[in-house]
């Protein structure tokens, strides 16, 4: 009983661990960088500053799914085998 009221409070744990970033607090965490950076707000730097973390975190978006669509092909059970597809 103790195992399963552990096993269901670290599940709980886990689960409120996972949120998500709205816009908005993207953008202060953003704009906070920018100025640690020493960019002026409402400058042409810190415009550029915004746009390259933008530009930054959608090109790591982009590698991330690459990655996982082409090195880690689904692997798919039928009978008592399984193939790894486009391989």
């Amino acid at each position: 009983m103790r195992l399963l009221i552990g096993s269901a409070l670290l599940a709980a744990f886990v689960i409120t661990g996972c949120t998500t970033m709205t816009p908005e607090e993207r953008r202060a965490i953003d704009s906070q960088t920018c100025s640690s950076y020493g960019f002026k707000r409402g400058g042409d730097g810190f415009a550029s500053c915004l746009l390259n973390l933008e530009l930054d975190r959608r090109a790591a978006s982009r590698a991330q799914f690459d990655e996982m669509r082409f090195n880690n092909p689904p692997i798919i059970f039928y009978g008592n085998r399984y193939h790894r597809r486009w391989r």
